[in-house]
C-alpha cells in the first residue's frame, strides 16, 4: 500500500507551531496525524531533534494512546465487535472470515488501501449482536454473508 510522501516543509511548519510550547508532544503528534492520517516513521526523528527528546520517548506516547496510528489507514475502517454478546453470537467467526477474504490480519490494511480491519472490545450495541461498524456506522444482527455484502457495497462506491 502506498503512503503519502513526506512533505518536509509541512512537517517543519507543524513542528515550528508547537516547538516553543510546554506539553507540546501530544498536540504536535495529533497535528502530524491529522495531516497524514497516521504518524510516518520518518517524522519521529524530526520531532525528536526539534523537542530535544529521545525517539523512544515519542514511541512510548505513540504506543500508549490508542488514538495514534503508526501505519496508513484504509479508505474505510471496518470494526468487528468482539464484546461478550457479539463474540457469543458469532463476531469472532465474522472477524476471521473477513480477515481471510480481505487477506489482512485484524489491525491491518488491505494492500489496495481500501479497508482497515479492526477488532474492538465493545461498541455498546449488545442488543444488536453481532455488530460491525463501517466508518462509524453500526450494522447489527450481522452474518458472515452480510459482512461480505457490506464490504462489496463499500468497495463499489
Amino acid at each position: 500500500m502506498d503512503s503519502q510522501p513526506l512533505d518536509l516543509k509541512l512537517i517543519g511548519d507543524i513542528i515550528e507551531r508547537f516547538q516553543k510550547k510546554k506539553g507540546t508532544l501530544i498536540p504536535l503528534l495529533q497535528a502530524i496525524q491529522e495531516a497524514y492520517g497516521y504518524i510516518p516513521k520518518e517524522t519521529v526523528n524530526l520531532v525528536s531533534k526539534a523537542l530535544k527528546i529521545f525517539p523512544v520517548q515519542i514511541y512510548e506516547v505513540l504506543t500508549f494512546y490508542a488514538q495514534f496510528r503508526l501505519t496508513p489507514r484504509g479508505k474505510h475502517t471496518l470494526k468487528v465487535c468482539l464484546g461478550t454478546a457479539c463474540h457469543v453470537m458469532g463476531g469472532k467467526d465474522i472477524c476471521d472470515y473477513l480477515a481471510s477474504q480481505l487477506e489482512v490480519k485484524p489491525g491491518g490494511t488491505t494492500e489496495d488501501g481500501m479497508f482497515t480491519l479492526e477488532r474492538v472490545a465493545c461498541v455498546g450495541c449488545c442488543g444488536m449482536a453481532p455488530v460491525l461498524v463501517m466508518d462509524e456506522q453500526p450494522f447489527g444482527d450481522c452474518t458472515i454473508q452480510q459482512s461480505i455484502e457490506l464490504v462489496e457495497k463499500y468497495r463499489a462506491s
